[in-house]
């Protein structure tokens, strides 16, 4: 979709589809990579990330995560979840993974030569977890369980109960749970409790996060793989071969964001939080949609089985006819053809044109 975006880029396109923050990266955190870069942040640093880092992500984490023995500084998360892929799934072993779901995960599980079994997270319950249905799937043959709290694309959160009851059913056979928490700095309403600070099997856990999501640091490239030594030793070993060290400046940067000044952090997260608001609202007057209302992240995903459409088709018809571009619900899983994603990281301005578009194309196919 943003190919086809690139199109029609002489048109004023209301962008809803790129799970980016619209806001730049805080002063403070720029300041102190520059000051870095100034002082001599331009070589490389120890494979696994430095130190100060490292020790501000286990604060982070809320966790007993040893910072010396048990946290890669990754390239973002992106790095961090192949590396858990790579490090635990053999060829032929099964990756189970909840869908919807972000589509990298079937890419990355692909990559190291597992096999993919979508479980549907229960749609009739906001797609929250079916554990009957996910803990039977698992075997002696899983390598791992990927579980993403908040969602990317529901921006559901997952109940801290419902996981600890997967990590015990993974360590049950062996296997492991790749958590991925980039978006549990963005959670609205509510409490959430990390995966791995919430289970008797905290060996059993690999936990991915990054600073991309809640300090505006996408271009930054900096998150974290934190899990049980053993793992981080092997892990180590990929994580050195493909890329040697995360951006030395961004690692300074990333220690800033973490122990610095977390007022421009509050003050993104309340914008964040305005736009949802503003979001289920606007959905609720929509003819013929309707969407989980999000509890985290910056998406919604609108059910649009009403209006009689495929999902490809009504993500064309937003762009071609009405200017506004989304992700078809194709993209995250098989069975999910009533749906499309919208990103609300866009001002409350952008999404108002784009919510009058949808609305004038819903109310025209009715």
């Amino acid at each position: 979709m943003f190919d086809l975006a690139r199109q029609h880029s002489d048109r004023d396109l209301v962008h809803l589809e790129i799970g980016e923050p619209d806001f730049d990266t805080p002063e403070h955190i720029i300041d102190s990579a520059a000051k870095a870069l100034r002082n001599g942040a331009t070589h490389y640093t120890t494979s696994a990330g430095i130190p100060e880092l490292r020790t501000a992500i286990a604060t982070d984490l809320d966790s007993e995560y040893d910072p010396e023995s048990e946290i890669i500084v990754t390239a973002g998360a992106v790095e961090a979840l192949a590396l858990a892929c790579l490090t635990v799934v053999d060829p032929g072993d099964e990756v189970i993974i909840p869908t919807p779901s972000w589509p990298n995960y079937q890419i990355q599980a692909i990559m190291a030569g597992g096999e993919i079994t979508n479980v549907p997270l229960d749609e009739e319950r906001g797609f929250s977890l079916d554990i009957e249905l996910l803990t039977d799937k698992i075997t002696d043959d899983t390598a791992a369980v990927l579980l993403a709290t908040p969602s990317n694309p529901t921006g559901q959160v997952l109940d801290s109960s419902a996981t600890a009851e997967v990590v015990k059913a993974a360590a049950n056979h062996d296997a492991y749970v790749i958590a991925d928490e980039v978006y549990k700095d963005i959670i609205y309403n509510q409490e959430s409790t990390p995966i791995a600070a919430n289970t008797a099997y905290p060996e059993h856990v690999i936990t991915v996060g990054s600073c991309s999501k809640p300090y505006a640091m996408t271009g930054w490239r900096v998150g974290w793989f934190a899990a049980d030594s053993e793992i981080i030793d092997a892990a180590l070993e990929f994580h050195e071969s493909i890329i040697a060290c995360a951006p030395a400046p961004s690692q300074q940067a990333a220690v800033a964001a973490l122990t610095g000044d977390q007022e421009p952090v509050q003050s993104i997260f309340s914008s964040l939080s305005e736009r949802r608001d503003y979001v289920v609202e606007r959905v609720e007057s929509l003819p013929g949609v309707v969407c989980p209302e999000p509890e985290g992240a910056f998406y919604a995903f609108l059910d649009c089985g009403e209006l009689e459409r495929n999902s490809t088709t009504i993500s064309k018809q937003l762009l071609e006819e009405h200017g506004v571009v989304t992700v078809p619900g194709t993209g995250f899983g098989p069975g999910l053809d009533d749906y499309i994603r919208i990103s609300f990281a866009n001002s409350l301005d952008r999404l108002e044109l784009g919510f009058d578009r949808i609305e004038k194309y819903a109310e025209s196919v009715q």
